[in-house]
């Protein structure tokens, strides 16, 4: 008697794979804050409990470190058992991190409501990023941009509305109301999320541009790879300065006196701060579909190496006119368009280098080296403390973008090509496979 054959799923619509993407970047939109919203809260905790500054961004720097060092965990749950059940234990940990910080009265406490954050948040990320790049394999740089977006661009409409929150009724109260609205939003969202199964979505690009293995690496084999320890040196020292300049945003502005000097553009004015916190947020989001989407036509290396190198030349021209109200707003855009993009191109390299079957893992084992580099956040704060200025910072973070910039173009590239086409060779014949294949 014939056995039944289990039926093979059937390419889905375009429609509803983007309605897939558009889920996710609403989630990544809800927990923007979480990490650029910080910046705003820094002066107030500093004024009201009189704490060094480097010890309360130490509260950011354990933040983004279990935002991402948990995403290969997270990102194996998502592997295994789908995204629903992570971005929901996700959205939770985020509501309950703003909570904690809300009644926090000690550095410790705010600690815990960051590193509670940070965990929820990685959740988040990860899942969404790696759900991305599952149900694009076909448009890989743009998908994981627009979702990158989301969380690059999603602060930029509560940037106001937080400040306003903060001046007329307090921090705490800030931390509260936005960590419960925005939890609970992830939450509900998270039922709606599904991941492709084999034979829903097209094969992966062919571009000769775009160099994509056919061969699904394990995380295990990852991480023995040579070439994932370079794409993470490269991760860490352009995430480092971005990191430096999210965090301290509002601080440098006071040092350097134009945070509440008004600044008017295309008609519109504002204090620097607010001007320039909301363009970067904006622009900072862009950056990621638009990056993405360039290295979908001309290389992933090859948009590094253009991007990296306008972040460094942005980050030392920001160290000489940075002190003039009007560039330091436009120079910090600037800065944060040639910096966001990292959160497409990275992913999107990975996912090229190593397939997409363990996409959610790879890309968080490579997005660890956020968390890494955001262990130089506070060493940046001591910097500055000791010289009394931001000089010898700006000079660091731009002297590695410039590196990075090189190492793309002239390392990454030719050996990126190597191991893919190796792991796309048949395997050599040898007595032995002879034998066995007989």
């Amino acid at each position: 008697m014939p056995q039944p054959t289990e039926a093979v799923p059937q390419r889905v619509s375009d429609g509803f794979r983007w309605m897939q993407l558009v889920l996710g970047v609403v989630c990544m939109v809800m927990i923007a804050n979480l990490q650029y919203g910080w910046t705003f809260f820094v002066p107030e905790i500093q004024k009201t409990f009189g704490f060094d500054r480097a010890a309360i961004q130490w509260a950011f720097t354990l933040f983004v470190l279990f935002e991402t060092w948990l995403v290969p965990v997270e990102g194996w749950f998502v592997d295994k058992y789908g995204p629903k059940v992570v971005v929901l234990f996700g959205g939770a940990l985020c509501g309950i991190g703003w909570v904690i910080n809300a009644y926090a009265g000690t550095l410790g406490m705010f600690y815990l409501g960051q590193i509670v954050a940070g965990i929820g948040a990685g959740a988040v990320y990860g899942t969404c990023v790696g759900n991305a790049l599952k149900w694009f394999p076909d448009k890989r740089g743009l998908a994981s941009g627009i979702t990158a977006a989301g969380f690059g661009a999603g602060s930029a409409l509560t940037v106001a509305p937080i400040q306003w929150m903060i001046a007329d009724k307090g921090f705490q109260a800030a931390f509260f109301s936005f960590g419960i609205g925005q939890g609970l939003i992830v939450a509900a969202l998270a039922f709606f999320l599904l991941s492709p199964k084999s034979g829903q979505v097209p094969e992966a690009a062919t571009n000769t541009a775009i160099i994509q293995t056919r061969r699904n690496y394990t995380p295990s084999e990852v991480v023995r790879q040579p070439i994932f320890w370079l794409m993470y040196f490269m991760f860490v020292i352009v995430g480092a300065g971005g990191l430096m300049i999210t965090a301290n945003l509002k601080p440098i502005a006071a040092d350097i006196h134009v945070d509440k000097v008004p600044v008017t553009l295309f008609g519109v004015t504002m204090v620097a701060i607010t001007f320039a916190a909301t363009i970067d947020r904006v622009l900072n989001g862009l950056t990621r579909p638009f990056f993405g989407w360039v290295s979908d036509r001309i290389g992933r290396e090859n948009t590094m190496f253009i991007a990296f190198a306008m972040e460094g030349f942005g980050i030392y021209m920001l160290y000489l006119w940075g002190s003039d109200p009007l560039w330091f707003v436009l120079l910090s855009g600037f800065v944060f368009f040639a910096w966001g993009e990292i959160y497409s191109l990275f992913p999107s390299t990975c996912t090229d280098t190593f397939g997409s079957k363990f996409a959610a893992t790879n890309a968080g084992l490579l997005y660890t080296a956020k968390g890494t580099a955001a262990l130089l956040v506070p060493f940046a704060n001591y910097l500055q403390q000791s010289s009394g200025n931001w000089d010898g910072v700006f000079l660091a973070a731009a002297g590695a973008n410039i590196l990075a910039s090189v190492l793309a173009i002239a390392v990454l590239k030719p050996w990126r090509k190597r191991v893919v086409a190796e792991a796309q060779l048949p395997a050599p014949i040898t007595p032995l496979n002879r034998v066995a294949t007989a």
